[in-house]
């Protein structure tokens, strides 16, 4: 298994190295800021797809939904767990630089202590996100299970979905594509990916393990130990939080693009 982590060490660094140097070459006209959130945005849409599939392959095979274990589960909680780490530095890296293109005059001068701490209370919450799914999450995966549950492992993998469409759209805000049917279609996806895939899995792994028990789904709750509610309200909670934040920023453009329609339409009567 240490295989799969060494693996991880040498595949998202590299492929983040990589990005930022074709995209250099491709986007002279770009600062180092664009590049850099470029980057780290294609990295995640990678992990995300790569996650995706490895949930995927790992609920449809588990037909006892407590029981039936899949090699993927700890291989690739393993394999991803150095993009988690990698990716806190890469998203650091992308603050860093945005801030210094604004000019802003907070923005740091230079690597250091305010610089990191700048970020931290900006992007707290993915920050939070990260960390505790390696100090809590890949913990409880790899030894605290007792080899139990690999389907609903898999479930949580399959939230990353949303993740590459919520790639894409910030991508195509930098490619200045934020008004073509393209980014529209690409928002919709995320709204739809994001409600199924981390909101409405959680009720389906209930929906499931009352299925193989024979319990009602509202009293699914009531039959498993506290401490599995308690952890999925905690998942649970930013996911909510998050969906609202799309979904008014889904409306903002919307109300947006009415008024230029609004404002078009005006000029043409004119």
């Amino acid at each position: 298994m240490l295989t799969a982590m060494v693996c991880g060490a040498v595949v998202f660094p590299g492929l983040f190295c990589s990005f930022r140097k074709i995209l250099k070459h491709i986007f002279r006209q770009w600062s180092d800021a664009d590049i850099v959130s470029v980057s780290e945005r294609l990295l995640s849409a990678i992990h995300a797809c790569l996650a995706t599939a490895a949930g995927a392959i790992i609920v449809s095979s588990c037909r006892d939904v407590m029981t039936d274990s899949h090699w993927l589960v700890n291989n690739f909680t393993l394999f991803g767990a150095p993009y988690m780490a990698f990716d806190l530095y890469a998203m650091y890296l992308s603050h860093y630089h945005t801030e210094r293109v604004r000019g802003s005059s907070t923005a740091p001068s230079s690597h250091s202590l305010h610089a990191v701490w700048a970020f931290l209370v900006k992007e707290w919450m993915l920050v939070l996100h990260h960390t505790a799914l390696l100090l809590i999450f890949m913990p409880i995966t790899l030894f605290f299970r007792r080899g139990l549950g690999d389907f609903f492992i898999g479930c949580l993998f399959t939230t990353e979905l949303s993740t590459p469409f919520v790639s894409t759209g910030k991508i195509l805000i930098q490619l200045r594509l934020d008004n073509t049917r393209l980014h529209r279609i690409n928002g919709f996806f995320v709204l739809l990916t994001f409600f199924t895939c981390r909101i409405l899995v959680f009720p389906f792994m209930y929906y499931m393990y009352g299925r193989q028990f024979g319990i009602p789904l509202h009293k699914v709750a009531f039959h498993l130990p506290l401490q599995c509610n308690v952890g999925n309200l905690v998942i649970l909670a930013p996911q909510i939080y998050w969906f609202i934040l799309l979904l008014r920023k889904a409306n903002r453009l919307y109300q947006r693009q009415r008024r230029q329609q609004g404002d078009k339409d005006k000029t043409k009567a004119d």
